[in-house]
Formats: C-alpha cells, structure tokens, sequence
C-alpha cells in the first residue's frame, strides 16, 4: 500500500522553493502544487511586479492566492510549494523551511529574471520587508519564526538535487 504524505515547503524568494518542490514531488510520485503570484500574473495576463505591488494594497490577492493553494493540496497526497505553505497547510506530514543568504538569494533571482545585481539584491530586501509586513497584518504570520518545522535546509550549501534528496529521506521516516 502507497504511504499517503502531504508536504509542505517554504522558504523566501530566491531560496529554490519551486525548484525543490517540483524535484521532491518528482522523486515521490506525488502532485506538486506551486501556485504562486507568478500563475495569477500569468492567468490573468498581468505583469508579476504590478500584481504583487497590488498586493500590498488590496489583501484579496493573498487571500485569494492562499484559499487556492490549500483547496488543491486538499485533494490528497501533494508537495505544497509556497511562501507560507508550512504555515497554512496544518494538515501537513513534514514542513520543510528553506533558507538561504540574502545574496544568494538575490543572485539566484538575477540569473533567473535578469538585471542588475545591486538592483535585484536591493529589490529583493524591500520586497521581503514587504511581505513580512503583510503576512503579519494578514494571518498574523510572522515569516521569519519557522522553529516549528521539521526540517530546516539551508539551500546555499546544497544543490537542489540534495535538498530534494535530503526530504525525500525525511518523508520515509514518516508513518502515517
């Protein structure tokens, strides 16, 4: 009989959240569900940074964003994806936060988008500044507390092969 899981991964922009989930989804046989900002921009054909600067005045996105996330992971086994998915997903088997230097972060995000180094460095400060603020006035979340997960990953010192590699040897001590 196939060992039913939910995960739940986190981590800040720039930490290989997509990257990760999409690789432990792959190495479980499980659905991956990374429903972000990026996929409402593109549903709606809105550009990502207007829709997230929306965000921050109009809380419908995230709570719209949100209500997605968890009515798809409810369906059943799942890797969830997300910046609070450890937060929000409270039937979740295993959280996983990834974590990583803020300039590794913000060189990851300049290889994947383009720009300037100092630019995109600086963007990603404020815009984790930004979110930070919102998720406390929204959910009362604040997203640098993550002590109650089960697994910490710090992705500088790994590549997401070995992060995925790491979780998947995680999610078989789980009995459910």
């Amino acid at each position: 009989m196939k060992k039913k899981i939910k995960i739940a991964i986190s981590g800040k922009s720039g930490c290989g959240n997509s990257t990760v989930s999409r690789l432990t989804a792959e190495k479980l046989g499980l659905r991956m569900i990374n429903y972000t900002f990026h996929s409402i921009a593109e549903e709606k054909g809105m550009d990502f940074r207007e829709l997230c600067r929306l965000a921050e005045e109009d809380s419908s996105w995230d709570l719209y964003l949100d209500k997605k996330q968890i009515e798809l992971a409810s369906r059943g086994d799942c890797v969830l994806g997300s910046r609070l998915a450890v937060w929000l997903l409270k039937d979740a088997d295993l959280k996983v936060f990834l974590d990583a230097a803020q300039e590794i972060r913000a060189e990851r995000i300049r290889t994947r988008e383009g720009g300037r180094y100092e630019d995109v460095y600086r963007e990603t400060l404020e815009r984790d500044n930004r979110d930070h603020t919102r998720y406390l006035k929204l959910y009362n979340i604040d997203n640098s507390m993550y002590d109650f997960v089960d697994l910490v990953i710090n992705t500088s010192e790994f590549t997401a092969e070995e992060i995925a590699t790491r979780i998947v040897a995680k999610a078989a001590l789980i009995k459910k």
